[in-house]
């Protein structure tokens, strides 16, 4: 089966990410700020960056290196196009985190925003200990209602995302982790404009 991640077109899923009523682009942006501010790290990686939302928040004069990977080349494309002056610090690696976390490489922090949902907890141990982190931060989306994706335009563009998307809980995601050896050291909650809630984890090794 074709990832259906790989067959979504950038400009649909910001303009979706981004419209008033759903408000994730905005709120995410600000979140990450936090993520790549919060943990004294010099390097970190990235998993399911999209369009590298957040990324103008990466501090060269902290990170050494940053890999930002996603299993969509052209996301990946349009990443490196955006942040041209983040050369030398900026990786993208197009890998599949399902079939493919071999090709992973470490890094000091795993950020990992609306990204469990489509691997699933036991990818992302995986993934985890392929890159052997001292910090993982995540966020996490939790429904109100049984939509997971929110009401608006471009709603039917992720009609084959349900083939792939895992509905997360806060308390199963912080018991996969202390599995593999990582503990919860910070949790906070955004509420966004549809009644959804993004729930930030931190953990440490």
């Amino acid at each position: 089966m074709v990832n259906p991640w790989v067959e979504i077109l950038l400009d649909d899923y910001e303009n979706h990410m981004r419209l008033g009523s759903v408000m994730q682009l905005q709120t995410m942006n600000q979140m990450m700020k936090s993520q790549l501010e919060d943990y004294p790290v010099s390097s970190a990686m990235i998993l399911g960056v999209a369009g590298g939302n957040g990324l103008e928040h990466i501090s060269k004069d902290k990170f050494e290196k940053v890999y930002g990977v996603d299993v969509n080349s052209d996301f990946l494309k349009e990443v490196t196009r955006r942040y041209l002056y983040l050369d030398g610090i900026l990786e993208c690696l197009c890998v599949d985190l399902i079939n493919e976390t071999e090709k992973l490489p470490k890094a000091d922090m795993v950020i990992a925003n609306l990204l469990v949902e489509y691997i699933g907890y036991e990818c992302f141990q995986k993934a985890i200990q392929q890159i052997n982190p001292q910090y993982v931060s995540c966020i996490i989306q939790i429904n109100v209602t049984d939509n997971w994706v929110s009401d608006s335009p471009y709603l039917h563009v992720f009609d084959r995302l349900e083939q792939v998307h895992h509905q997360i809980e806060e308390t199963t995601l912080e018991k996969a982790m202390l599995i593999i050896g990582y503990h919860t050291i910070k949790t906070s909650d955004h509420m966004l404009p549809n009644g959804k809630k993004l729930i930030q984890i931190d953990f440490e090794r």
